[in-house]
């Protein structure tokens, strides 16, 4: 890998991890510090200082260093992780956000925003200056008749000291060492608690050996030491002697910490025990060869966890810590065999050599039909099935969970709610649901536009909700679920609605309708999406300004989308986004006029009958129901040459459908979309065109925008109706 793909894949990687450090805090913010969390934070801002020193960005490095020290004593209970700190955290992730941009746009020796970082820095800094919160315990001698006692569970003592467990080899003074030297020099390392020594192995005065030790000794001690360092005392007594070294209760902690802090690799048990200081490296091979030992032909070696805590070289709470840590770099590692990484410019690159090789597919079968060869059809028949499983799964790499662009909004919500004094909760359903990659990058700008109108216009203050006799906290739901072919985005409040009356005269006082024009509700509510349209008072920075829902709109019918709005005064708003699964490649069926080829998506065709119409009027009768249609032949001007008999397709969307009226029915077909030029993007009824098999240009119909031509149709036939 290249300099530049490397700093491409920290670039991504360190958003990831800023990311995942929002949502920790955001989720720490509404659910209470959990030391799960806190670990993972401190993990993502490790990984991002570590990733940067690597390329000696020096900004990055000297920022996270303080967070570090800082989120270090979070995790250590110095500091309470309350919601002044999360802002400040949350600010930090912002901070480093514009940091980590400018690496991509290659200006990382320059910040960005130098009094930003300079604020951040005095507020860690205090911070860190402040005494530690955790009270100090006073360290109290116990008394010579009071044993050291063990909890019920014996996994780990009832005092805060070290606790060494001393049973010296009986030879230990032939060869010239004394237990009490050993006992001495801990002395001098820190404060001996409590030694009690053990003589049940002392024989009869008759039989003793005054060469041989015969004693014990439990001794708790209070020293600012490692492990390591305790066990190399006895660096001479070890082989034959049992020492066995637990550290203080507070010290678990710290080595549970560490544990989950450590970088995942593939560590076994017992080096991430060693890594993590609690377990030595000669501990690991004593234990290793006991394991060995409680091997036999029939049955399997012991655990190693078991049996360190069995032998009380471990706690149990730390090779929980240590298993747990384990098992998620196996996660990870599983989950890393399954996942490839790939640059988004090769899948593109890829859906469009699949987009030639339907048109080439296409343009064969025509061919082998011409020929009228029953072998070659069949052949060709079988690479077109070919061609489209390698089309659904060359779309499918491009499928990513509608929750990458759900993720960024619970901070918006947060950020918004406490900026307008109000508090709203936020509901995510649905994030799961997949969407083209290309369409979820373009939906952020909008969605963001409705979720922050919302909180402004549609969710009231605090007063006025309980007031209305509502909870004082508003409800935001962001929703998203697949629906015939598309994908429904739903974004709902339960705030006061949209007020048909004032929108009507706002309307009217700009000169969008008349005073005398007779519109409904629903009609009134559309005039919110008109280019400068706004019912607010006053200017802010949220709103006011006449921009954003008309913005709103394009930005949607521009991914071949729709929107609607439904609202009660009261009692909410839902505004409700469908959109095309994919702008690539897709089922349609192809019809004939004229000499002219139109391409209808597959998934809105609910059937295909006859025509037989009244002479003069746009509606037929289907079964009994009047069936408004769309002659294509009048709509877009084509020459008008007899034929023996038209065809109707029925087409159903949002839940209306209407008709059709073409010469030919021509069957299904895979469809390449290509966006249409500039030139024709005001055309009303197209939204694309295709490459036939021919060669020839077929245009893709706008199912949406004749259905609104179509429901001016029957609204003219009902209003007709109605006066008659």
């Amino acid at each position: 890998m290249d300099l530049s793909a490397a700093r491409n894949a920290l670039v991504e990687e360190a958003r990831e991890l800023l990311d995942a450090m929002e949502a920790a805090l955001l989720e720490i913010e509404a659910s209470g510090q959990d030391p799960e969390r806190v670990n993972a934070i401190f993990r993502a801002a490790h990984t991002i200082k570590g990733s940067a020193g690597l390329f000696g960005l020096d900004l990055i490095v000297g920022f996270t260093h303080v967070m570090e020290s800082v989120l270090d004593q979070v995790r250590s209970d110095e500091l309470v992780l309350d919601a002044s700190l999360v802002s400040t955290l949350l600010r930090c992730g912002d901070y480093l956000a514009r940091l980590v941009d400018s690496i991509e746009s290659g200006a990382d020796g320059v910040d960005p925003d130098a009094a930003e970082r300079a604020s951040l820095l005095a507020v860690l800094e205090a911070l860190l200056a402040k005494p530690a919160a955790a009270a100090t315990k006073a360290i109290v001698s116990q008394p010579d008749d009071v044993k050291l006692e063990r909890e019920e569970s014996g996994d780990q003592l009832s005092n805060e000291h070290w606790h060494l467990s001393l049973r010296f080899a009986p030879e230990v003074l032939q060869h010239g060492l004394d237990p009490m030297s050993f006992i001495n020099y801990l002395g001098g390392l820190g404060e001996l608690i409590y030694v009690y020594t053990l003589h049940e192995q002392i024989p009869p005065a008759d039989e003793m050996d005054p060469e041989h030790c015969y004693l014990g000794f439990e001794i708790d001690l209070q020293a600012d030491v490692t492990k390591q360092q305790l066990e190399d005392v006895f660096e001479f007594v070890r082989e034959d002697s049992s020492i066995r070294i637990l550290p203080p209760n507070a010290k678990i902690q710290e080595y549970i910490a560490l544990i989950s802090s450590m970088p995942e690799s593939s560590q076994r048990l017992g080096e991430i025990l060693v890594a993590g200081g609690t377990l030595t490296q000669r501990e690991l091979e004593q234990a290793l060869a006991l394991q060995e030992q409680t091997a036999t032909p029939d049955t399997p070696p012991a655990r190693l966890g078991e049996l360190l805590i069995q032998e009380q070289m471990v706690q149990a709470p730390v090779v929980a810590a240590a298993l747990s840590k384990q098992k998620q770099s196996e996660e990870r590692r599983s989950q890393e065999q399954r996942v490839i990484k790939v640059d988004a410019s090769k899948l593109d690159q890829l859906i469009t050599l699949v987009g030639e090789l339907v048109i080439a597919s296409a343009g064969a079968t025509i061919t082998a039909r011409g020929l009228r060869q029953a072998v070659m059809i069949e052949a060709i028949n079988e690479v077109g099935t070919l061609v489209e499983q390698i089309r659904d799964c060359a779309l499918d790499l491009r499928m990513i969970p509608i929750g990458e662009v759900f993720q960024r909004f619970p901070r918006v919500v947060r950020d918004v709610s406490k900026e307008l004094g109000k508090r709203i909760d936020l509901e995510i359903t649905g994030a799961d649901t997949e969407l083209d990659k290309s369409m979820v990058e373009k939906l952020g700008d909008p969605l963001l536009h409705i979720v922050r109108n919302a909180i402004d216009h549609g969710i009231e203050s605090i007063e006025q909700r309980e007031a209305a006799g509502k909870p004082a906290q508003g409800h935001i739901r962001l929703h998203a679920y697949h629906e015939s072919g598309n994908v429904i985005i739903e974004v709902s409040d339960d705030g006061k609605g949209l007020d048909a009356k004032r929108i009507r005269a706002k309307a009217i006082e700009r000169g969008m309708i008349t005073p005398d024009a007779v519109l409904s509700d629903a009609e009134v509510h559309q005039l919110i999406f008109a280019a400068g349209f706004s019912t607010a008072e006053q200017v802010t920075n949220l709103s006011g300004r006449g921009v954003g829902m008309d913005v709103v709109k394009r930005s949607i019918e521009q991914l071949r989308g729709e929107i609607e709005l439904h609202s009660t005064l009261g009692a909410g708003t839902c505004l409700r986004i469908r959109l095309p699964l994919t702008l690539a490649i897709i089922d349609g069926f192809q019809v004939g006029v004229g000499n002219s080829t139109f391409v209808i998506p597959l998934d809105m065709i609910e059937e295909c009958v006859e025509f037989s119409s009244v002479d003069g009027h746009d509606y037929t009768d289907l079964r009994g129901q009047v069936l408004p249609f769309i002659r294509l032949r009048q709509l877009f001007d084509l020459p008008d040459p007899k034929v023996k008999r038209e065809n109707i397709v029925v087409v159903k969307h949002s839940g209306k459908k209407f008709g059709l009226v073409v010469d030919k029915l021509m069957g299904e077909a895979q469809t390449v979309i290509r966006p249409l030029s500039k030139m024709f993007s005001q055309v009303k009824g197209i939204s694309g065109s295709s490459i036939l098999g021919s060669g020839e240009v077929a245009l893709i119909l706008d199912v949406p925008s004749l259905m609104q031509q179509a429901s001016l149709s029957l609204s003219a036939l009902t209003e007709r109706t109605q006066n008659s």
